[in-house]
């Protein structure tokens, strides 16, 4: 069955958390660059730092406009980079994309500063950054964009609640999840984002 097949209503815990999670687990391999979409979210920013300190990738790219803040807001670029100066993060190893509003633009923005920065021809890896239930709309975007040969580490935050063993278990979370599946569902099916074959346990 194709993604864009689904009936995401009729759908078990089990086989939500299948498609939403589990292609996007931490590898734990070292990368060319840190990539983290955009939001002013400390949890993301804290992962990225400790994923810097712990010398997975010299380089993070923080991307995202002022578009949901507000015009005289700051950008979400650049709400990040402050907070990874704070945390220690040195501002040379840190790359700005400004005008990215929503996932799909936080790629196709970024091809372009990672191509000045760094050259897409030497990037094999990237550590993608951003929170749990957003990764599989994250996977799917990445994969539709950019060049085929780079390869990618899922590193989503570490906040206590909306993890693969434990997002139905908050009602936010769990929302969260539900009306995202259903967002990716509808991407697929605009063609937005390329569809694939999903094997569904009972």
């Amino acid at each position: 069955m194709k993604l864009s097949e689904l009936d995401p209503d009729n759908l078990s815990r089990e086989q939500i958390t299948a498609i939403m999670f589990e292609e996007t687990v931490d590898d734990h391999k070292s990368g060319d660059c840190i990539f983290v979409f955009g939001s002013k979210n400390i949890h993301r920013v804290i992962k990225a730092a400790k994923l810097y300190h712990d010398k997975r990738a010299p380089k993070i790219l923080v991307s995202g406009s002022a578009a949901r803040w507000g015009e005289n807001e700051e950008t979400e670029a650049t709400w990040m980079k402050d907070r990874l100066v704070d945390l220690g993060v040195p501002n040379e190893a840190i790359l700005l994309e400004h005008e990215a509003a929503n996932t799909t633009e936080n790629v196709l923005a970024s091809l372009m500063v990672l191509q000045r920065s760094i050259g897409l021809n030497r990037i094999n890896r990237l550590l993608i950054v951003s929170s749990p239930y957003h990764m599989k709309r994250c996977h799917l975007t990445l994969t539709t964009y950019m060049p085929d040969w780079i390869s990618y580490s899922y590193c989503s935050d570490d906040r206590e609640l909306g993890q693969q063993n434990n997002w139905w278990k908050h009602d936010e979370e769990r929302a969260r999840v539900i009306k995202e599946l259903h967002s990716i569902q509808r991407y697929v099916q605009e063609g937005i984002l390329k569809d694939y074959s999903i094997q569904l346990t009972k």
